[in-house]
C-alpha cells in the first residue's frame, strides 16, 4: 500500500504494510536514524517522535495511522550547525552518557516545551514518564529542559 508521510516538513510516499510500525518505516524506507529502537513495545521511548504536537512511540503506532499528520523527528529540529535550543541545552548540562534514550527524551521534552513554555519540575518529570534512562543523568535532563525552557520562543 503506498502512503503519504509528512516528515520534518517533507512530503514522502512510501510503499508499506498499513500495519508496519512508524518507526520501521522512518528508520528503514526514510533512512532517519535518530529514532532508536529500544524495547519495541512503546515502554522505553528511546523511539519518541512528535506527531501533530503529541509525543509518540514511533513502535508503537502503525504507519497507517500517521498518514497525512505532520511527523517530527529529531532530524527535524535541529542540525550540527545550528542545534534546537533542547540539544544546545543537552550539550551544555552533558545530560547523556550513552546517547541511546536522548532523541527520545528531547522530543518528549519538545513536545511538552511546545505546549507548555514554562513546564513546572512536575510536568516535566510526567512527560517524560514514558523515556528510560539507564545511566543516571536524570538530575542533568532536568536541568537540560529548565535552561531549554528559558530559551525556547
Amino acid at each position: 500500500m503506498s502512503l503519504v508521510l509528512n516528515v520534518n516538513g517533507t512530503k514522502h510516499e512510501v510503499a508499506a504494510d498499513p500495519e508496519t510500525p512508524l518507526l520501521y518505516v522512518l528508520r528503514n524506507d526514510l533512512k532517519l536514524k535518530g529514532a532508536r529502537f529500544g524495547c519495541g513495545l512503546g515502554q522505553c521511548g528511546a523511539c519518541t517522535v512528535i506527531v501533530d504536537g503529541d509525543a509518540v512511540q514511533s513502535c508503537d503506532v502503525p504507519v497507517s495511522a500517521v498518514a497525512g499528520k505532520s511527523i517530527t523527528t529529531i532530524e527535524g529540529i535541529g542540525t550540527a550547525a545550528d542545534p534546537h535550543p533542547l540539544q544546545r541545552a543537552f550539550i551544555r548540562h552533558q545530560a547523556g552518557q550513552c546517547g541511546y534514550c536522548l532523541s527520545g527524551v528531547i522530543m518528549s521534552a519538545k513536545a511538552l516545551l511546545d505546549a507548555r513554555p514554562q513546564a513546572t519540575d512536575d510536568e516535566i518529570r510526567e512527560a517524560l514518564k514514558g523515556n528510560l534512562c539507564r545511566c543516571g543523568t536524570h538530575t542533568r535532563i532536568l536541568s537540560a529542559i529548565r535552561t531549554a525552557a528559558g530559551e525556547t520562543p
